[in-house]
């Protein structure tokens, strides 16, 4: 059997330096699962890595994707019941593959009410806004975020109504971004008026920060003491850099940290919750890309304005 991968042999600009390479596949190791990936989304966080802002921890040669959804193919004895379901094969082999082997224990089961986009975007995102959210309570509160229009903060805003929020507002990039934001019920503010996004600084108990840079670090400044900064994101490249120590709380997440931590039981039981969320919420809309077009794909999850991308591995290639 024969896979494709999306790879990167050095760090830089993803265009530049991913290949789609062609290999052997090697034999299943023990207590893995073996999944056909169907198909899988391109977020900033799959792309950051690539240009080697986390160098530090990426082994190369790597295959690029965080998150995805496939069919298992193969499985050891013990987990033989699985093969011909669908699974999120997480935290192991990059998801950006034709095949890919995940550790079975943490394979997650997907339910047949969930679709394949839903499924290929339910890790990194979701995972990440309800920890959040469980983490740094909104209820009764006030709550900014930046980067709105992104997944991560769609869930956010989302999700806080849902934990007692009493008003959400979000920053956006793009105008595009502005209908999807008021149907979630998240009041819009263009990232280009300082003036109200310095007021609603001030007035904010909780930001949730996927920018850096900038804007990110002129809210840090001017939020009230008691209330909290939390900085998930770099969506701009750019550190939040300081002038003078703030009143704000300041925390930073990554959800890798708490997944160091986390059982396998807890980990099955945290995707429980996300798939009732999940099929609750309105997903945003999104382009479907073979991944003979992974190029297109990835310029496309490069532009603030342009719709969430999906590869679809299931497409056929074309000449």
């Amino acid at each position: 059997m024969r896979r494709h991968a999306l790879t990167y042999r050095a760090f830089g600009r993803p265009l530049e330096t991913l290949n789609m390479e062609t290999a052997d596949v090697p034999r299943l190791g023990e207590g893995k699962l073996r999944v056909r990936m169907l198909c899988a989304p391109v977020n900033p966080s799959d792309l950051i890595p690539i240009s080697g802002a986390y160098s530090h921890r990426i082994k190369l040669p790597a295959v690029a994707g965080y998150e995805g959804v496939g069919r298992v193919i193969e499985a050891p004895r013990q987990y033989a019941s699985l093969i011909g379901k669908r699974v999120l094969p997480l935290r192991g082999e990059g998801t950006w593959q034709t095949v890919l082997d995940c550790d079975a224990a943490l394979a997650v089961p997907v339910p047949d009410t969930i679709s394949d986009a839903v499924a290929a975007r339910a890790y990194i995102n979701p995972l990440a806004a309800l920890t959040m959210l469980k983490t740094w309570p909104v209820e009764g509160k006030r709550v900014l975020l930046s980067g709105a229009g992104s997944n991560c903060a769609d869930y956010l805003g989302a999700w806080a109504y849902q934990h007692g929020a009493r008003e959400v507002v979000g920053i956006y990039r793009s105008e595009s971004r502005v209908a999807r934001l008021e149907q979630l019920g998240i009041k819009p503010i263009s990232i280009h008026n300082m003036p109200k996004i310095s007021r609603m600084a001030r007035e904010s108990d909780v930001v949730f920060d996927a920018l850096g840079g900038r804007v990110a670090a002129n809210i840090l400044q001017l939020m009230a003491p008691g209330a909290t900064f939390i900085a998930y994101g770099l969506l701009t490249g750019q550190a939040i850099q300081l002038d003078s120590k703030p009143c704000a709380r300041y925390r930073r997440f990554h959800l890798r940290d708490s997944l160091a931590s986390m059982s396998g039981e807890t980990w099955q039981h945290k995707f429980s919750a996300i798939w009732r969320l999940l099929d609750q919420s309105a997903m945003p809309d999104y382009q479907v890309f073979s991944r003979q077009e992974w190029r297109q794909a990835v310029e496309m999850a490069l532009s603030p304005s342009g719709p969430k991308v999906l590869l679809d591995f299931t497409l056929p290639l074309h000449d």
